[in-house]
């Protein structure tokens, strides 16, 4: 995808919270701890590597590869010494959907063993996705995500699916889950530990689904406007509608012009009364976006600045509750 970032000096730069180096000497095919005791993870991005920090503890050594919020995993260009950090790794997680295909190539190329969690598999809206009301674990029992020689099967970008899947907590929750599962298999004796992680982080998830819920029950088909579909899962979960032409929303996501028709829609859109917020991706930007932004701020609309990585001094769950709190305070407005 071809994305117009906006230059990193308007942008925080935002430090991995999994800060690790390449650490870990465990072999590609070891399966288990290094010499340092500790069980090596590397995320494509600073969310993931949050989670698995959090359900690891003191168990492991994390790196995430993205940490910044002036990289784009869409466009990512690896080094030679990611694929280094990713040969040493005894876990792997990727957000998948195309998202961060950067990770699919450095698997490949490290010959890597490392069984590999991919997040969209475990969005109720992936396709060919079944339920996941059941433990991850015993689902994936026969190492389905893990021991299928890293198929990329699904890993392309999909057409109609939205891959910004870290903004549903429910997906992540999911995906916490496997985590431990997945630790606890790398190291048996820690397992205990990795179970007892995952209930606790997933238990501050709930609240970020308790608090969509709040929203819900007040603002329940009320509309906002997106520039990007980042923020659509979270949105959803609270209740609310996505007014946006599709046709916006995807052209500006693949960094393409919009078309003049679909702009003009976008403006009858907004002038509607209708639209309640304006959510605009705060790594990204363009002609359009500011057209939108600055239409919003005429017509008195609020508009709120989310982010596709998470920023420095948070984990997730902080993360996407200050996310959900914005929302309420615009609606509440």
């Amino acid at each position: 995808m071809t994305r117009r970032l906006l230059p990193a000096a308007v942008l925080l730069a935002a430090a991995s919270l999994t800060l690790a180096g390449c650490a870990g000497n465990a072999s590609p095919a070891a399966g288990g701890a290094g010499d340092d005791g500790k069980l090596t993870v590397v995320a494509s991005m600073n969310v993931y590597g949050s989670l698995a920090a959090e359900v690891g503890g003191d168990a492991v050594e994390v790196t995430s590869i993205i940490t910044s919020l002036a990289q784009d995993p869409h466009s990512y260009e690896a080094s030679a010494r990611d694929q280094l950090t990713v040969s040493q790794a005894d876990l792997i997680i990727e957000n998948g959907g195309g998202y961060d295909s950067f990770l699919d190539g450095l698997v490949e190329a490290s010959g890597t063993e490392a069984p590999v969690l991919t997040a969209v598999e475990f969005s109720h809206d992936y396709p060919g996705a079944e339920g996941h009301d059941e433990h991850p674990g015993d689902e994936h029992a026969d190492d389905e995500h893990a021991d299928d020689e890293h198929s990329h099967e699904g890993h392309d970008h999909i057409e109609g699916f939205n891959e910004h899947v870290w903004y549903d907590p429910h997906t992540i929750a999911h995906l916490v889950e496997e985590i431990a599962h997945e630790l606890g298999e790398l190291d048996a004796a820690q397992a205990d530990t990795f179970e007892a992680n995952a209930a606790a982080l997933i238990e501050r998830i709930d609240g970020l689904e308790t608090s969509l819920d709040a929203i819900s029950a007040d603002h329940a088909g009320e509309k906002i406007f997106v520039t990007e579909p980042v923020p659509v899962y979270l949105a959803a979960a609270a209740g609310l509608e996505d007014a946006t032409p599709s046709a916006f929303s995807e052209a500006v996501e693949e960094g393409q012009d919009v078309p003049p028709a679909t702009l003009l829609e976008a403006q009858q859109i907004l002038r509607s009364g209708d639209v309640r917020i304006v959510i605009v991706n705060a790594q990204t930007g363009g002609a359009e976006t500011t057209e939108v932004t600055n239409l919003a701020a005429e017509l008195d609309i609020p508009v709120l600045e989310f982010t596709e990585l998470m920023p420095d001094g948070v984990d997730y769950v902080e993360w996407m509750q200050q996310n959900i709190d914005e929302i309420a305070g615009a609606l509440a407005g």
